[in-house]
């Protein structure tokens, strides 16, 4: 019999995420406490730029888009946004769409794998994704439960399940 298997990815909708930043930008737009105070959210490239008179106004900026992004169903630890920062008159928010599993965390997941699934269950890296292989399904679905209660920073997404 094959093995089966199974990839292990951290993607972000796109779309959805466009869709979220747009949600988001038209209510800071329409907001009343954020009139007159030059509050923005765009793309700026691959980041998402929040722009702002005051500290606490542009942390709000992030908290809206925060939930934006929640009820189009991306997780927040794909979200990496950095520390509020003066930029002339405004203060700026950067944040990231974390997409990909870097080295670091592929080989913390290799060794979770290792460690704490059956036995009969191998991975290995494949680029920005680890692909994990077993003679048993009930096994690699062992380890979908293992993957899922880990309490890693990345959103996980398993596919290719065959």
């Amino acid at each position: 019999m094959a093995d089966s298997s199974f990839d292990v990815v951290s993607k972000v909708n796109r779309m959805e995420a466009d869709n979220a930043l747009h949600q988001a930008s038209k209510e800071v737009e329409q907001r009343y406490d954020f009139k007159n105070v030059g509050a923005s959210i765009e793309w700026s490239g691959e980041k998402v730029l929040m722009k702002a008179s005051s500290e606490e106004r542009v942390k709000a900026i992030l908290d809206v888009f925060e939930s934006k992004l929640i009820k189009r169903g991306i997780s927040l630890k794909s979200l990496d946004a950095g520390e509020p920062f003066a930029s002339g008159k405004e203060y700026r928010i950067e944040a990231k769409l974390k997409e990909g599993i870097d080295a670091e965390h592929a080989k913390k997941i290799g060794k979770l794998i290792r460690d704490e699934a059956p036995k009969t269950v191998k991975s290995r890296v494949e680029g920005d994704e680890l692909r994990v292989s077993s003679k048993s399904r009930d096994d690699l679905q062992a380890t979908i439960a293992l993957l899922k209660g880990a309490d890693l920073d990345l959103d996980l997404q398993f596919v290719n399940f065959r």
